[in-house]
């Protein structure tokens, strides 16, 4: 039986002249958060949102606002984000050099920690923050675009990262999210795995059905 999962749909795959229609299929579906992707075409070769999108979509619903920062020096952004509304800001680790004042600077904001890591990097790099963090997010696609076919390699990442979580008995303290190329068909084997929370974007605002859609991921679990 796949054990209990968040979904966190990826408004970067929604219509942006209709966000709030987006949030409300989020609703309807019983998406336990919102995926809000940040890309400066800096760090990621594309531009997205910032913080007044965050903070008028803060006003149309209570989900929880999981703010993926892909941004070079994001500790200019904390403050903004989380002022914004945002409950989780994770930013990557190959974007900073410093990433111990990172997370001190989000967790002074009162927002939760996620540190973030690219297909590419290797996992001891995000080791050493391990107590410090709320979430550890997994990039299984290249960050700056969606639609991406999912890395097979990242599944074998979330078994690693989950049994060093175990190993520390930090595994009920940091959730590990997965986002890039999440669809129903591989879902399963990603929660097996010990993912917590899923991002998907096209998976869900691809189709023409996002609220049922919604539904049928989390009917993976039953």
């Amino acid at each position: 039986m796949t054990s209990e999962f968040k979904l966190a749909p990826s408004i970067l795959s929604a219509d942006f002249a209709d966000l709030k229609s987006a949030l409300t299929q989020c609703e309807s579906g019983g998406a336990h958060w919102i995926h809000i992707d940040v890309m400066d075409n800096q760090f990621v070769p594309n531009l997205t949102i910032g913080p007044p999108v965050v903070k008028s979509l803060r006003s149309k619903t209570n989900k929880f606002f999981d703010v993926h920062m892909m941004v070079i020096d994001p500790e200019n952004l904390v403050e903004p984000f989380a002022k914004a509304g945002a409950d989780m800001i994770s930013f990557h680790v190959e974007a900073t050099n410093d990433i111990q004042s990172v997370i001190d600077l989000i967790k002074a904001t009162g927002t939760q920690v996620g540190l973030s890591i690219k297909p590419s990097t290797e996992l001891s790099s995000i080791e050493p923050y391990y107590d410090q963090l709320d979430l550890i997010l997994v990039m299984s696609v290249e960050p700056g675009f969606g639609g991406q076919g999912y890395i097979k390699s990242s599944t074998e990442r979330v078994v690693k990262i989950k049994k060093r979580l175990t190993e520390l008995c930090l595994q009920d303290q940091v959730l590990i999210e997965v986002d890039g190329g999440i669809k129903l068909h591989n879902a399963k084997e990603v929660i097996d795995a010990g993912a917590d929370v899923l991002v998907a974007g096209s998976a869900v605002f691809g189709t023409s059905d996002p609220v049922q859609t919604i539904k049928d991921f989390y009917n993976l679990s039953n």
